[in-house]
C-alpha cells in the first residue's frame, strides 16, 4: 500500500507543476501523462514491484528515492509558489513592508500639524 500512496503522491506533484495539466487541442490525456518524468516513474515502480513477502532491499532503495523524489518536487513548488508571492512585486511601501512580515505602523497623534 505504501507503493502505491508514494506513487500518487509523485504524480499529483507532476500533475500541479506549471502547465503540466493543460491539454493541447485534441488530445485525450493531460500533457503531464505524456512526459518522460511520468513514463519513467511508472515504469520503475511497475518493475520493482514485489509478487511475494520477502525482503528484497531493491524495493526499499527505490522506496527510499521515490520519497525523496517527491519531497523535491513539493519543495519546488512550494519555494516557486514562496518566489512569486515575495518576489514579483518591485519596490514597497513601507507600510507594505510592515504588513507583509505581520506589523503594523504607529499612527501619528493628532493627524497633520501636530508638529508645531
Amino acid at each position: 500500500m505504501a507503493a502505491a500512496r508514494l506513487l500518487r503522491g509523485i504524480l499529483k506533484e507532476l500533475r500541479l507543476r506549471p502547465g503540466a495539466a493543460s491539454r493541447g487541442p485534441g488530445e485525450p490525456t493531460p500533457a503531464y501523462r505524456q512526459s518522460a518524468a511520468y513514463k519513467y516513474i511508472t515504469e520503475q515502480f511497475r518493475r520493482h514491484q514485489v509478487t511475494s513477502e520477502k525482503l528484497c532491499r531493491a524495493q526499499h532503495e527505490l522506496y527510499h528515492q521515490a520519497s525523496t523524489y517527491m519531497c523535491l518536487l513539493q519543495s519546488v513548488r512550494q519555494h516557486l509558489a514562496l518566489h512569486q508571492e515575495y518576489h514579483s512585486k518591485g519596490e514597497r511601501s513601507p507600510h507594505e513592508v510592515a504588513q507583509l512580515v505581520g506589523l503594523k505602523l504607529p499612527q501619528q497623534p493628532g493627524g497633520k500639524g501636530w508638529e508645531k
